[in-house]
């Protein structure tokens, strides 16, 4: 399933690295949106296709931006040092 044709496209969408920045960032908050519904109603072959994508889609993410912002809560460290009953951390400011 990962055949090419002439524009670089595959049978779940364009290329990850043909993206810019700004389409990348939309592809991966629209796979994310998708995935409890993909999950919960989706066919075997739907979820197959939607967890193929996705790891395109964020691998694509993590090899463009190797120094992302790593929360310290989101740590296993950060956690542990986490009060129980408290929820996760947000994201840092400026981190959508």
């Amino acid at each position: 399933m990962t055949e090419h044709d002439e524009r670089g496209t595959t049978m779940n969408g364009v290329d990850p690295g043909r993206l810019d920045d700004q389409q990348l960032m939309k592809e991966l908050e629209t796979i994310h949106r998708t995935r409890h519904d993909t999950l919960l109603y989706g066919s075997n072959d739907a979820l197959r296709a939607h967890n193929h994508r996705m790891a395109q889609l964020e691998g694509e993410y993590l090899r463009r931006n190797p120094r992302r912002t790593v929360a310290s809560g989101r740590t296993r460290e950060g956690a542990r040092d986490r009060a129980p009953g408290s929820p996760a951390p947000t994201a840092p400011p400026g981190v959508t």
